[in-house]
């Protein structure tokens, strides 16, 4: 197996965007390109609580709140300590505010500034082969029920904190415009890794 990747003080890529955006495309993407590992956050630490608990993938406000502390601090861990990761999860940027050697990537997808849920929805429809409706239920009904809770927990229910706020990243790519390869290549010369 091929070494990593080394890049100048960064030791973890973070990759967070809303619900079809195309950050899983570009962490799965980078992590290869790099030799690192991907690790996608919810996948490793929601599946199990989700499947304790009974609860749909969307059921976010009926996840307990300890459980959402429990997962941001095994979080912040995984930030402080490890390196050569590709973190792909919302709050990954929010998370790593203030700890040396991260590169935070935001992936959006907005018109004008403005989001394109239609897009997203249709995105999600093409990747996971799934029904409009299953698709606006997860673009939709789950986001807000993600960000409620986040805001309610980390923002003292600031109604305009969003976890995509500019100012946690260090790069963010609009994929509106953008394919993933140039999606890709736009992440990788912003790491000077081109």
């Amino acid at each position: 197996m091929a070494s990593p990747t080394e890049i100048p003080n960064i030791r973890i890529i973070t990759v967070s965007g809303r619900i079809a955006s195309g950050s899983t495309t570009l962490a799965e993407h980078l992590a290869q390109k790099l030799n690192w590992r991907h690790l996608e956050g919810g996948e490793i630490f929601w599946e199990a609580v989700r499947k304790k608990m009974g609860l749909a993938e969307k059921d976010t406000n009926l996840r307990p709140d300890e459980e959402d502390k429990l997962f941001d601090a095994r979080l912040r861990d995984i930030l402080k300590e490890e390196k050569h990761i590709v973190l792909e999860t919302k709050l990954a940027a929010f998370n790593a505010q203030g700890i040396d050697g991260i590169f935070k990537i935001l992936v959006l997808c907005e018109r004008a500034g403005v989001d394109q849920p239609q897009i997203r929805i249709d995105r999600l429809i093409n990747r996971d082969n799934i029904g409009v409706e299953e698709a606006k239920e997860e673009v939709l009904h789950r986001e807000m029920s993600d960000i409620e809770k986040w805001r309610r927990l980390y923002a003292n229910n600031d109604p305009n904190w969003v976890y995509w706020e500019g100012k946690y990243y260090d790069l963010a790519i609009n994929t509106y415009d953008k394919n993933s390869e140039q999606t890709f290549q736009t992440a990788l010369t912003a790491l000077g890794t081109s």
